[in-house]
C-alpha cells in the first residue's frame, strides 16, 4: 500500500506548549515539516504595530482589513529552511522573541478575530498542499480546521491554568502580570472564535506531564 503523506494541526491554550511540542514532533519524524503560521500572523502584526503602536487604534483601522494585502505591503515573507518555516520582514529574519513578546500576544488576539483572513487562509492551504506532496506536514497556529479542513489529525493541547502560568513565567523570565497576560490572551481567543472545538478533534491534557518529551509522546500515541 502506498504511503500517505499527513497534515497534523496543532493548536492550544495560550502556555499549554504547543510551539515545543511541534519542534520536538518535528525531531522525532525526519520526514516532516513545521509550519509555524502562528509565527507568521505575528509577523504581519507585529510589522503593522511599526506603524501604529496604539494597539486599540490598530485594532479599529483592522476590522474587516485584508490580512494577506497586509502581508505584502509590509514586505513578510515566508521561507522553509532546516524544515521549519521562518518568516523575514523586509528581508531580515525576524526576532522571534519580538513575535513572541506579551504585546504582539495580545495584538494579534485583539486582530486575529476582526481582520479579513480569507486570502491569508488561501496562501496557507497552497503552501501545505505543496508540501504535502513530498513530506508529512505539522502546522502550528489557530483556526486551523478553517485554514485547512483536510487536516488527518486535529489536536488541542491544554493544561491547567495554574501550569501555563508557570510555563509562561519560564518563558518571559517573570511573573508579574503573566496570568493576568494569560487570562486576557484567553478571553480574546474565545471571543474570535479561536478556541473552538471540532468532531475530530483530540483534547490532550499535558499538565501533567514533566517536560516537553513526555508532551509529545502523549500526542504521538495517536497518530498512527
Amino acid at each position: 500500500m502506498e504511503n500517505k503523506n499527513i497534515v497534523i494541526g496543532i493548536e492550544g491554550l495560550v502556555g499549554s506548549g504547543k510551539t515545543s511540542i511541534c519542534r520536538k514532533m518535528l525531531e522525532n519524524d525526519k520526514k516532516a515539516i513545521l509550519l509555524n503560521g502562528g509565527n507568521l500572523y505575528r509577523a504581519i502584526v507585529y510589522a503593522l504595530m511599526q506603524k501604529e503602536d496604539n494597539l486599540f487604534k490598530l485594532r479599529k483601522k483592522m476590522k474587516n482589513i485584508d490580512i494577506k494585502q497586509c502581508m505584502d505591503e509590509s514586505n513578510v515573507e515566508m521561507k522553509i529552511e532546516n524544515r521549519e518555516s521562518n518568516i523575514y520582514i523586509n528581508g531580515k529574519l525576524a526576532d522571534e522573541n519580538e513575535l513572541q513578546s506579551k504585546a504582539s500576544s495580545i495584538a494579534v488576539s485583539l486582530i486575529g478575530g476582526i481582520a479579513d483572513n480569507n486570502n491569508l487562509f488561501k496562501y496557507a492551504q497552497e503552501i501545505i498542499n505543496e508540501l504535502k506532496k513530498t513530506n508529512n506536514v505539522i502546522v502550528s497556529g489557530r483556526a486551523l480546521m478553517q485554514i485547512y479542513p483536510e487536516l488527518d489529525y486535529h489536536f488541542f493541547i491544554t493544561a491547567k491554568y495554574k501550569e501555563r502560568i508557570k510555563r509562561k513565567s519560564i518563558q518571559y523570565n517573570e511573573k508579574k502580570s503573566v496570568g493576568i497576560n494569560i487570562a486576557l490572551r484567553d478571553l480574546l481567543q474565545k471571543m474570535a472564535g479561536f478556541y473552538k472545538i471540532y468532531p475530530n478533534t483530540t483534547k490532550i491534557d499535558v499538565t501533567e506531564c514533566k517536560n516537553v518529551e513526555e508532551s509529545t509522546k502523549k500526542v504521538e500515541t495517536y497518530i498512527k
